[in-house]
């Protein structure tokens, strides 16, 4: 019989972030699947009542929690210890948490220390003649492959946007406290402060309904016979901030960000999808002035609803990989949109 932990981190204000949630659904499906599994519910943070209560009828038969001002900024050394007292004193056998950055740093040195296993950037849980399976993507997303062991404990590291997130009532309920010593050496790293953009130069938005890509067209020569980067650039930039779509690039353009070249300043190889960038799970996708080749339609292989703009009627985008194709100048049409979305927004307002 397995025992399930599902591994959680507070956010500064106490509560469950949206990852979490996708990973205590995922949870609760396997425990539900494997018959007869204890759910159990690890949380660290600098107060873990608020997100005990959060999650109170979801089902868990235990709570145990990690808290204190140590582990309320992420830390190696003090999760490390967090986590491993965690998964200790539930005796858990799986644990499954989110890809967040703070659990991915971590958890395989805690699978280590616990002579288990992990597998990160899990795409699905499932089960299969009441063993435990996982699914995951190999070579750029293009190969998809279900794996299962017997080791255990079996640390699963679920990618955000995978599953969907528990949605309940919250309650009250008692969290069982679990001490951690943290020696001095533990202690060193502190967190300072945070350096973040300004909420209006944000390009980088996981939860947004859209994802909005820019390619490599919109920094060559336009009909004119000249560049107009800078237009481009503040057109791209208005869309986002009216839209509030999240932004995404082709490899050739963030190539040439890379390179140093005055192309589009806010456009980095973070914002890249296909290839070796990121594999995007947005609802809707609409692509500007891209070819729509092999590897950058294999990033928005999640994307259900894919509409792509370039003058080209023949591009890789018109050939099967689009659900609806603007044959139109990019430059155009965003202008255009800008507009509407303006005299939207003055409507609402």
């Amino acid at each position: 019989m397995e025992t399930i932990l599902f591994l959680a981190h507070t956010e500064p204000d106490g509560s469950l972030a949206t990852p979490a949630m996708e990973a205590l659904g995922a949870a609760k499906e396997l425990a539900d699947g494997l018959g007869g599994a204890t759910l159990i519910a690890g949380l660290v943070g600098g107060e873990t009542q608020k997100a005990a209560g959060q999650i109170a009828h979801s089902g868990v038969a235990r709570f145990l929690g990690v808290s204190g001002k140590e582990f309320t900024q992420a830390r190696y050394a003090s999760d490390a210890a967090a986590a491993e007292a965690l998964c200790k004193a539930a005796a858990a056998s799986l644990v499954l948490a989110a890809g967040t950055a703070r659990w991915c740093r971590v958890l395989p040195g805690v699978a280590q220390r616990l002579g288990g296993r992990v597998d990160t950037h899990v795409a699905g849980v499932v089960t299969s003649n009441g063993a435990p399976m996982v699914t995951r993507w190999y070579y750029r997303q293009r190969m998809e492959a279900t794996l299962t062991r017997t080791q255990r404990p079996w640390i699963l590291v679920l990618d955000p946007g995978c599953h969907a997130a528990w949605n309940g009532e919250a309650g009250a309920i008692a969290v069982e406290p679990v001490a951690v010593d943290l020696p001095d050496g533990c202690k060193r790293t502190t967190v300072r402060g945070i350096q973040a953009p300004p909420a209006d130069q944000q390009t980088i938005r996981p939860d947004a309904e859209l994802l909005f890509v820019a390619g490599a067209g919109w920094t060559k020569t336009q009909p004119d016979g000249k560049a107009h980067a800078g237009e481009a650039a503040d057109l791209i930039l208005g869309f986002l901030r009216k839209s509030q779509a999240s932004l995404g690039g082709s490899k050739s353009l963030v190539d040439l960000t890379g390179e140093g070249q005055a192309v589009l300043p806010f456009m980095t190889h973070l914002n890249q999808i296909g290839q070796t960038g990121a594999t995007p799970r947005h609802p809707k996708g609409l692509s500007t002035c891209c070819h729509g080749e092999e590897p950058h339609v294999v990033g928005w292989r999640f994307i259900n609803e894919r509409r792509a703009v370039n003058l080209d009627p023949n591009c890789g985008w018109a050939r099967g990989k689009t659900d609806v194709l603007y044959v139109a100048d990019a430059f155009e049409v965003m202008r255009k949109l800008n507009v509407l979305l303006g005299e939207k927004a003055a409507e609402q307002s």
